[in-house]
């Protein structure tokens, strides 16, 4: 861990760094970044590095379209698949106007933002990711073709599961860069793959998907696959999720699980333009293990949120409802809000609903509340919704 520009030098001297990524998320949460030389380090921390905001999705047009990046000496590391010699590091930034105020679409900052206010109430949130993704051939070119890269099932082994390899040389690499796995296997669709990682806090959870995705992707390329992490790749094939666990510490002990529950249940459909961001996800609701209704119970994975059989550290509740192509920063985002709406307003869920919706007849599930079924219908929502407005800017919306 590191604070301070000097802490950075030394590191980036002792590492022999040679090129430095500072790297941020437009508001769909898709990594960007520009390189620059160690000498530049002094400029970046006192003024920021400046870069086209019109030309990032979402940030706006050519007017007033100057941005600054700062980096944040704490979230340095190596990249282990680039060069070891002449090595390359990243670093996240804040993204600041000229005038030096925060920028109001920075969604790392919005997180930020949102875990200050929850420790001011004496609330730690804890989150934990479980990634969906497919494997596909290139073709000669390197171009991606929609050819999975096995025909195995749910957690076949090798020689059907030709995943395997990959992603032990994922895990391992993430492993580098001190974010941890939990577990791997591949999952129900040809040529799709799981990883899980271990909970942490709501910023480095979220810091740690941004780079998953990155080291899926580089490691996939160099062994001359494509990492597809969108939410229905294959038509009658399984939708790729992201479960997100999610828990909380109080400072004073006090057990607020239910509340934080009923909080989230309360303002789940609203958040669902944010959790399902492309059309595509809303194909998977009702199926692929993806729920469609508003509920929750223990151990059902029908539910919409899920109660695993755990103890200790490890309870949780469990979201089962985004997909890969969420933001996380907002999601996290959203989450604690709702959260933190379900304790002040001291909130109660309804009972578990402790059926298999998927086969429920339509008696049962015509009196439960339906996520929607359209993207278009999830930003109408969202749009309306006061607890959106009050939690985060509208511009999010645009994706």
């Amino acid at each position: 861990m590191y604070d301070d520009l000097n802490e950075i030098k030394n590191f980036i001297e002792d590492e022999d760094v040679r090129f430095i990524r500072l790297a941020f998320v437009d508001i769909a949460g898709t990594q960007k970044n520009i390189s620059i030389m160690p000498l530049e380090l002094e400029r970046a921390f006192e003024y920021g590095i400046a870069f086209d905001a019109s030309s990032i999705y979402g940030f706006g047009d050519e007017l007033s379209s100057d941005l600054f990046l700062k980096p944040l000496p704490q979230t340095i590391e190596i990249l282990p698949w680039r060069p070891s010699e002449g090595r390359v590091a990243r670093m996240f930034c804040n993204i600041y106007r000229p005038n030096g105020e925060p920028f109001e679409l920075d969604s790392r900052r919005l997180l930020e933002c949102t875990v200050k206010k929850a420790r001011k109430k004496g609330l730690t949130f804890n989150f934990g990711a479980e990634f969906e993704f497919y494997l596909f051939k290139c073709d000669e070119n390197g171009n991606p073709t929609k050819i999975p890269f096995d025909n195995a099932g749910y957690m076949d082994i090798a020689p059907k599961d030709k995943g395997a390899d990959i992603r032990r040389e994922i895990c391992l690499t993430l492993l580098d860069m001190d974010i941890f796995p939990e577990s791997s296997h591949h999952e129900m669709g040809p040529g799709q793959n799981e990883i899980d990682f271990r909970y942490s806090d709501a910023l480095t959870s979220a810091d740690n998907a941004v780079t998953f995705k990155s080291v899926v992707s580089s490691i996939s390329d160099l062994n001359g696959l494509y990492a597809d992490f969108s939410p229905k790749p294959i038509e009658n094939k399984s939708g790729s999720g992201l479960h997100i666990n999610m828990s909380v510490k109080s400072a004073d002990g006090t057990d607020y699980s239910q509340q934080i529950l009923a909080g989230v249940l309360s303002h789940v459909a609203e958040m669902t333009a944010f959790l399902n961001p492309c059309e595509q996800s809303y194909k998977r609701f009702g199926c692929d293990k993806a729920p469609k209704y508003v509920s929750w119970s223990h151990e059902n994975r029908s539910q919409l949120i899920r109660i695993p059989a755990a103890k200790g550290e490890y309870k949780r509740m469990e979201l089962r409802s985004p997909d890969p192509t969420a933001n996380l920063y907002v999601v996290y985002s959203l989450l604690i809000n709702a959260a933190l709406d379900g304790i002040e307003k001291n909130m109660l869920p309804p009972e578990p609903l402790n059926i298999n919706l998927y086969t429920a007849e339509s008696e049962i599930t015509d009196t439960l509340t339906a996520l929607p079924d359209s993207y278009e219908k999830a930003v109408s929502l969202a749009r309306k919704s006061d607890f959106i407005k009050a939690n985060i800017p509208l511009g999010f919306l645009i994706y």
